[in-house]
């Protein structure tokens, strides 16, 4: 692979509540998830977010997740399908607004969370979603986990897809992510995340966490800006990609 796109969840702050270096991780990335005011964030911290972006040359994505603050969007929530399809059509919508008047444009979704989890396997909620996208702009790509429903309901639909696979997280053998309840499912390592990076860029594999590998097609890589110590990882796996005579550049 001579090049790869490198995204990250940001925009996270809420209020008087600071969370994460957007400015660090806009730094090492080409892509940005921007929060759109239901997990976290608020109009406040999305149009300073966008206006870094904007001022970097990096690309922004919206980052929808259920109406949970106080979860940070982490929890499912069985929800009606048509409700979950305005909820996500409402927050594509403030972040393109934002964006605009920041001097960039909303480009692709990436759901957020347990949303994005739940749309691996949950049918109903992945056609909400894609329903959500057709409804603002059948032109936006959507970010998934590769072989997920929301992948299939997604490119059924017509709407592009971007297979997206994660540095810091750890994978079952399945290929889905191990959930972040149980220990070891998040890698703090700065050798273990650009060794699973490098495998994953240049094999197209990741190893499980029972040691199998799985082979993985992507074209987007995940940081997560709320992984302790997520400046250092990003920088680290930026410098080892580029070493390795890979570009960092966005999938649009």
């Amino acid at each position: 692979m001579n090049s790869i796109d490198l995204n990250s969840d940001v925009g996270e702050s809420f209020g008087n509540w600071t969370f994460g270096d957007d400015a660090a991780i806009i730094a090492s990335v080409s892509s940005i998830n921007v929060a759109c005011g239901f997990h976290a964030g608020d109009p406040s911290t999305i149009r300073a977010t966008c206006t870094a972006a904007a001022a970097a040359g990096v690309t922004v994505g919206a980052h929808p997740g259920y109406r949970d603050l106080a979860g940070f969007g982490r929890r499912f929530i069985d929800m009606n399908p048509a409700e979950l399809t305005n909820d996500v059509v409402y927050q594509i919508g403030a972040v393109q607004a934002l964006a605009r008047v920041a001097g960039t444009e909303v480009r692709y979704v990436k759901p957020h969370g347990a949303l994005y989890n739940s749309i691996v396997h949950h049918p109903a909620q992945a056609r909400a979603v894609v329903e959500a996208v057709l409804d603002v702009d059948a032109n936006l790509p959507v970010m998934v986990l590769p072989n997920s429903e929301i992948e299939r309901a997604a490119r059924a639909a017509g709407l592009r897809t971007v297979a997206e696979g994660f540095a810091d997280r750890a994978y079952n053998a399945d290929g889905t992510l191990v959930s972040r309840a149980l220990p070891g499912a998040v890698l703090h390592s700065v050798e273990a995340v650009t060794e699973h990076v490098l495998r994953l860029v240049g094999d197209g594999q990741v190893r499980a966490v029972d040691g199998s590998l799985i082979s993985i097609n992507v074209e987007s890589i995940c940081l997560h800006g709320d992984t302790p110590g997520s400046v250092a990882l990003a920088a680290s796996v930026r410098a080892a990609l580029v070493a390795s005579g890979v570009t960092i550049s966005s999938f649009i």
